[in-house]
């Protein structure tokens, strides 16, 4: 009944009432009574604003209520009421779980005090008992059922809602036999608990290096490390020594994935990122059992249900529909960039031997950060900190707000956390306000990085959107979680321009909330088909590319001068310089998912091994020996056997761009057919049917029973199939 949207950057880039059926697509209902309020900042709450959470007990009541009123809702339901009823019931029970699920997710997360963080912990274990509960509940299944039977009496987002909500408990396993069911259960119990126990390995199981002496790291990187001291050989310390017993410091580097990509493009010593890069893809060790466990339990999973693999299971809703169109899809775009990607690992390999003045010698996967960062540097005369200089963060989120008004007319404004809100002094709160429509959502922002919170960047849902009665809307809530280096109270916060970009996306997937008007929270937003989701974010990307976009916002830290227009010209001359390298590896990514989750040999083999015979074989990268990337790559739980999506909204993003966005990307015209044909829709209407509508043909074709994006504008963005 709910899902999440997630975008972490290990080594990426880097790293459900709109009117009637029969109202104006393109017309933006207004609503202005919210369930969810912002409180009076003299008003104390708990986290969120729901008033149980007010101390980490609190989880439990909070269960204990949404079990008590879901209860209430499925004795009403029971008593097969109007099929409307059904559907409002069914998703307002939805709503009431959701509410506890995406909380403890949010702060399992991200809160400090390790006892919210275990209590949350449990709350989300309780919790998902209980939807195991619900989701094989055969009174409610029967009601459903009867609902998608008398569509005829329900408006079409009712009559989607009542086919979904089937075809959910269907792929529960409801209609199983007893023993399968109860297999079933168990199947999902693990495989929850397997995807637990994977992210908080991340956590815990950073990895990190020592290097001696410490003049091997550059000042550039000496924030992110840990000096440390060797007082005699093999023996460390932490702390300072006195002076006569000091004999030589060093730094302590944690090989988290942000530190990782910061020491892999900035060290100059060959050694030191080998030893970092391997460190950091060897970590968590405990993560490849838990990933082979996983493997295995989703394809018994699979099996049971009636499919080939648990690819076939996961695809089956989606545009896609299948791992074979998924694969004719990667197969065909991968065959388009191999030839550029091909001579842009000869340029980066002839650019090293000449730097180390030997005529051969291989290049290493450590090598590719530092030596593309050298050629686009010395070819655009770039450099990274002139480029951060422009991109202060709180003058990125002023930027933001800037894009927001242009496009949809609607503003951000600051407002005050009540007493308990919050659970960190950095979080800010945000509402979107439109002049006409009043508050249209409300956001959080947990901007910087700190220990223990979750590694990389995220959109978490808190409150779905969804109509209460004729005059009555509940507003969407989200976070927006990132890891900058700084706090709130520092004026030192800049941005790289890959971490702006980032910020971005992530804004694009809150802006599909916070816009979004469905009737039922089941569609809010980002709860749209997997292969979908990850379209909004991408388009929003291209926005901090565009220097019509930029030029409102970054400007130089200490001067105030507007980031010049030649610099910008160079940021994207350097972007382009190893474009092929980079879509390479999102299909080499989505190869990856499609193999470890599609049919299974009868004999499993090591997933270390398959992701080493996919690089040689897609890609000209070497495999690095004893080294396990994949198990810190956590797309493969919450988007397995579906990392495509993000290729997919690569391609639908590039077409939406170069025909609706490039011409003016700043006009009230293109947000308004932006919020009122695509993101105000969420997942209530059919996505095959958005897209087109937005941009025409030309976006999509249909290949074998699904739909693959056409891959035409993305071509011809990155002059691919162009002779070299």
């Amino acid at each position: 009944m709910w899902h999440l949207i997630r975008r972490i950057a290990p080594n990426l880039r880097r790293k459900p009432f709109i009117g009637s059926s029969n109202s104006d697509p393109t017309r933006t209902q207004h609503y202005h009574t919210s369930v969810v309020a912002p409180r009076q900042s003299g008003a104390s709450t708990g986290l969120y604003g729901f008033d149980h959470l007010k101390s980490p007990n609190g989880f439990q009541r909070f269960v204990d209520e949404a079990i008590e009123r879901s209860t209430e809702l499925v004795s009403y339901i029971s008593a097969m009421p109007e099929s409307s009823e059904i559907i409002r019931a069914m998703d307002e029970i939805s709503d009431t779980v959701c509410s506890v699920v995406d909380s403890a997710e949010l702060c399992r997360n991200t809160h400090p005090d390790r006892e919210f963080v275990e209590e949350a912990n449990k709350a989300s274990m309780r919790i998902n008992e209980y939807l195991h509960y619900l989701n094989t509940n055969h009174t409610l299944y029967d009601a459903v059922r009867k609902a998608e039977q008398e569509k005829h009496l329900l408006t079409e987002e009712a009559q989607r809602a009542a086919h979904f909500l089937r075809v959910d408990f269907e792929r529960g396993g409801i209609h199983l036999s007893a023993d399968k069911l109860d297999r079933v259960n168990q199947l999902n119990i693990e495989i929850s608990q397997l995807c637990r126990e994977f992210n908080e390995n991340i956590i815990i199981d950073p990895g990190s290096v020592d290097i001696f002496p410490s003049s091997r790291m550059p000042k550039s990187v000496h924030h992110l490390l840990k000096p440390i001291y060797r007082s005699t050989p093999g023996i460390l310390s932490e702390t300072v020594l006195p002076r006569d017993t000091m004999k030589e410091k060093g730094f302590r580097i944690t090989t988290d994935p942000q530190n990782l990509s910061s020491v892999l493009q900035h060290v100059s010593d060959d050694e030191v990122r080998k030893m970092a890069y391997i460190q950091g893809n060897s970590v968590p060790v405990a993560n490849l059992g838990i990933l082979h466990k996983l493997i295995a339990t989703r394809h018994e999973l699979a099996q049971i249900m009636g499919y080939r693999s648990y690819a076939e299971f996961t695809m089956k809703p989606n545009m896609a529909s299948s791992p074979a169109v998924v694969m004719s899809f990667l197969h065909e775009i991968g065959k388009m960039v191999r030839p550029r990607a091909d001579e842009e690992f000869r340029k980066i390999r002839d650019f090293k031997r000449e730097k180390s003045g030997r005529e051969s010698g291989d290049l290493e996967p450590w090598d590719e950060a530092y030596y593309t960062a050298l050629m686009k540097s010395s070819t655009y005369n770039l450099d990274s900190s002139v480029v951060a200089s422009y991109f202060p963060l709180p003058q990125c989120i002023e930027g933001l707000k800037v894009m927001v008004e242009s496009l949809f007319g609607a503003t951000f404004h600051s407002i005050p956390l009540a007493p308990g809100e919050s659970w960190h002094e950095d979080v800010l709160k945000l509402s979107l306000h439109h002049p006409e429509e009043g508050d249209l959502g409300y956001l959080y922002l947990d901007l910087y990085s700190r220990k223990g919170k979750y590694p990389g960047f995220a959109h978490f849902a808190i409150k779905g959107g969804r109509r209460i009665s004729e005059t009555e809307y509940q507003l969407p809530v989200v976070a927006l979680v990132c890891n900058f280096s700084g706090s709130r109270n520092s004026s030192t916060a800049r941005l790289n321009h890959w971490e702006l970009e980032t910020l971005f996306h992530e804004f694009g997937h809150a802006l599909h909330s916070l816009l979004s008007r469905t009737d039922y929270q089941h569609f809010s937003g980002t709860r749209v088909v997997l292969d979908l989701a990850e379209t909004p974010s991408n388009l929003f990307e291209y926005f901090a590319w565009d220097y019509r976009v930029l030029k409102t916002f970054a400007r130089h830290y200490s001067t105030g001068e507007i980031i010049p227009e030649k610099l910008v010209k160079s940021m994207q001359g350097a972007r382009k310089m190893f474009a092929a390298t980079e879509l390479q590896r999102q299909i080499f990514y989505a190869l990856i998912d499609q193999t470890l989750f599609g049919e299974q040999p009868a004999t499993p083999r090591d997933t270390s091994s398959i992701v080493a015979d996919l690089k040689r074989q897609y890609t000209s990268w070497n495999h690095v020996e004893g080294t396990h990337w994949q198990t810190r790559f956590n797309h493969l739980l919450n988007y397995g056997a579906g990392y495509y999506s993000y290729l997919y909204a690569k391609c639908f993003a590039a077409t939406i761009w170069q025909k609706l966005c490039q011409e003016d990307p700043l006009s009230l015209t293109t947000g308004t057919a932006l919020r009122t044909i695509l993101l105000q829709h969420g997942g209530a209407r059919e996505p095959a049917g958005l897209l087109n509508g937005l941009v025409g043909e030309g976006i999509l074709r249909h290949c074998n029973g699904g739909i693959i994006p056409d891959i035409t504008s993305l071509c011809e963005e990155m002059k691919l199939g162009e002779n070299i």
